[in-house]
């Protein structure tokens, strides 16, 4: 917090949280954005080295609460204790959870203690790569998360569609700022340039590179991409896959011997967590997110601004995020022969490569900088009248 102007100690107080750390890793010019708006923010999650490095890089107070992703009822229990200790110990005039367990543990502490403005954000829903009893139980979590709040804000239109089709809230609570995205794009940190990556990483300079950039799971569609990858080397010999992320310890996990495959395949590079991904986008020439569900995937955002064409899917959030035809591909989730396709089609046509990748990267600077999407997430909080502390005053109640 060097150097930033210390607030005034009536400032509003807000209360953003999310379950893991690695979350972190896309919410320092969020937080940022508030705090320069005047908001006092504490960030809350797991705990982890990026929660650390988050707040100290935004100028906010970090504070570590325990949280397991599956379902876990003791420690769920412990977690949201102490959620509403933190809470009555800072009486945050507005709170910001989002992430599913984040989402339901925060909300509800915060409706136990009447915080005034309680703002559910929808980055997602796990529900859609579940079945059985579990996606009912889930579909029964984000409708009590959603219940606990007074606006949920959803990261694109068709997870608004996919929440009002599911019931998950009234169709009053569901909003979408803007184009949606709970960031943009800092379009001055992605750019088309050259970049040290392939030399780093043993990639010639000739070489196609099919480049990915999140988390390595099964809904990511990882499995998907790497039969994609062998049926592509048997049209062009000349590609690499680039792998930017790590193997998520978490229920959608790559089984042990895809994970082998990947790490030792010799025209396969996986970084393992990168914080500073731009040098990586532009070793690439496409990228794929064969992802089964999103929420508005940031990495789209990014390799469009990179000037990268995107083949993406059609499942929910993954849609919002390509123009059709104008900025990327979409096809179906889960055919490995359709992300094949579409990748070769784009590796043989290196004009189309280029007019997509200019388009893309026109079509975010219309819609997508970062100061405008966080600018009109700071300005509907401002409207909310988070400066008013008496929840007797606010004339709103759960649905």
């Amino acid at each position: 917090m060097q150097g930033m102007t210390p607030l005034p100690n009536d400032a509003p107080r807000m209360v953003l949280g999310v379950t893991c750390a690695q979350t972190c890793l896309i919410l320092t010019a969020r937080l940022r954005a508030f705090r320069e708006a005047g908001f006092r923010v504490t960030v809350v999650s797991a705990p982890g080295e990026l929660l650390d490095r988050t707040a100290a890089a935004a100028g906010v107070e970090a504070v570590a609460i325990p949280m397991h992703r599956g379902i876990a009822l003791g420690a769920d229990f412990l977690s949201i204790f102490r959620i509403i200790g933190l809470l009555w110990h800072i009486r945050p005039d507005l709170v910001e959870f989002s992430t599913p367990k984040a989402g339901l543990l925060g909300m509800l502490a915060a409706w136990i203690c009447r915080v005034p403005h309680r703002i559910y954000l929808l980055r997602g829903l796990r529900l859609e790569a579940s079945s059985g009893t579990k996606r009912r139980i889930l579909i029964a979590a984000e409708q009590l998360a959603a219940a606990c709040a007074q606006v949920v804000v959803c990261n694109s239109e068709s997870l608004r569609c996919e929440a009002l089709v599911r019931r998950l809230a009234a169709p009053s609570k569901l909003r979408v700022l803007g184009g949606g995205s709970s960031n943009g794009v800092d379009t001055e940190i992605f750019f088309p340039w050259i970049s040290p990556v392939r030399g780093q990483l043993g990639i010639p300079e000739d070489a196609l590179v099919i480049g990915f950039v999140g988390r390595l799971t099964r809904d990511k569609g990882i499995p998907e991409l790497a039969e994609a990858f062998e049926r592509i080397l048997e049209s062009e010999p000349r590609a690499f896959l680039l792998l930017v992320g790590w193997f998520d310890a978490s229920e959608d996990a790559l089984p042990d011997a895809l994970r082998h495959f990947l790490e030792h395949h010799e025209r396969i590079r996986v970084t393992g967590l990168v914080a500073e991904t731009a040098p990586y986008y532009r070793a690439m020439d496409v990228f794929v997110l064969p992802s089964w569900r999103e929420g508005f995937p940031n990495a789209v955002l990014e390799a469009a601004a990179t000037e990268l064409p995107v083949v993406t899917t059609e499942s929910t959030g993954a849609r919002d995020s390509v123009v059709p035809e104008v900025t990327g591909l979409l096809i179906p989730p889960g055919y490995p022969e359709a992300i094949a396709e579409s990748v070769l089609m784009l590796l043989a046509d290196a004009d189309r490569r280029r007019q997509m990748g200019q388009a893309a990267r026109a079509w975010v600077l219309k819609h997508y900088l970062c100061r405008e999407v966080l600018g009109r997430t700071v300005a509907f909080y401002q409207t909310l009248g988070c400066q008013e502390k008496d929840p007797e005053k606010e004339g709103v109640t759960v649905a």
